[in-house]
């Protein structure tokens, strides 16, 4: 095990993401936290925001503009979207980043302008920012210095539908993707629509044929193919706090059947710590991920003739966010994939 010490910030503490990357930080044996930013919490303990967080001597939140960067090797950004490109371009060169933003996400500045309503002010960053899905993109990630990390819903989808893609075994003109995530997935500003009368005990769709996931998935969904795909991808909003399932309807292209489904996804992860490919019959369940950098695959015969369906499940804030972006910083700086993400799932 190596014992370099790499000394990081985490920029947007004060949020899910960020909180739960500093939580899986600190117990990462070649981590020391030098820095946590959060505007609005600035001059306050990490324990007033997140008393289960106390007791480990962290540094107290600040203003970005009081951070000095001379000892800081790596930043994990966890801001909103359309905030992040800007702080980022901003950072000295020599940092590596992992970005959880949806900013550089999108190879293409226009599409991300066009979904996301704003101009990007880092276009430039773009061009060099490398996807960050940890499993896809190994040996790009070894070099990287700007790692884009994937939202939570494309992570879900594309680690069940990448590998099939790739070997040409469904129709990628052809794919529907329904998606159910915990309330996190919002953020933590207050929202109307996120509060516990909204949505507890009830389910509700969202975003319909408008989410903007859609154009991720679709961008990677499409290198592999070598083809422009629009997916047909409706996200839906359950009442817990973490969690996330996506259940992918697919087409066999000719000749191919559920069991080279089956092969391709075990020959793609037989190696990646982080993915499992249950047996026959087994479901996926966010349950049985919660807390946790699992990613569950199952793949099951649909009743309409040469269809099939691949359910995936994720912890929308670790394998979602925080975890991946932790398993990328290993990646980036050599180190043991899996430091730092060893917890097994929580369950009950």
């Amino acid at each position: 095990m190596s014992t370099q010490k790499i000394n990081i910030a985490v920029i947007g503490a004060s949020g899910y993401t960020g909180a739960d990357l500093t939580r899986l930080a600190m117990r990462h044996p070649n981590i020391t936290i030098k820095a946590l930013v959060a505007k609005t919490h600035a001059g306050k303990p990490m324990a007033e925001v997140f008393p289960h967080l106390a007791g480990h001597g962290l540094p107290d939140l600040m203003d970005v503009d009081a951070v000095d960067w001379e000892g800081v090797d790596a930043v994990f950004c966890g801001l909103p979207h359309g905030t992040a490109h800007s702080i980022i371009s901003e950072l000295p060169v020599k940092i590596k980043v992992i970005d959880m933003s949806a900013d550089f996400r999108l190879r293409d500045v226009d599409t991300y302008e066009q979904w996301y309503g704003l101009k990007h002010s880092a276009p430039e960053l773009v061009k060099k920012a490398v996807y960050g899905l940890s499993e896809h993109y190994r040996d790009e990630l070894s070099s990287a210095s700007l790692v884009a990390c994937p939202g939570c819903y494309p992570t879900a989808a594309l680690m069940a539908l990448l590998p099939v893609v790739k070997a040409g075994m469904i129709e990628a003109s052809d794919l529907i993707i329904d998606a159910k995530s915990g309330v996190t997935g919002a953020g933590r500003a207050p929202k109307q629509g996120t509060l516990f009368s909204e949505t507890g005990e009830g389910l509700s769709p969202y975003a319909i044929s408008g989410h903007r996931h859609a154009p991720e998935i679709e961008q990677e969904v499409s290198r592999l193919a070598g083809q422009d795909v629009i997916v047909n991808f409706t996200p839906h909003l359950i009442p817990m706090s973490r969690g996330e399932l996506v259940t992918c309807y697919v087409k066999l292209s000719d000749g191919n059947t559920i069991s080279d489904v089956r092969n391709a996804l075990q020959e793609a992860y037989q190696d990646r710590p982080f993915v499992r490919l249950l047996d026959e019959g087994v479901i996926p369940a966010t349950q049985h991920v919660r807390g946790s950098n699992y990613c569950l695959i199952g793949v099951f015969a649909d009743r309409i003739k040469d269809r099939v369906i691949i359910i995936s499940s994720i912890d929308n804030l670790v394998k979602g966010s925080a975890g991946q972006a932790l398993q990328n910083f290993n990646l980036m700086f050599g180190l043991e994939e899996t430091a730092g993400l060893e917890q097994l799932p929580l369950f009950p």
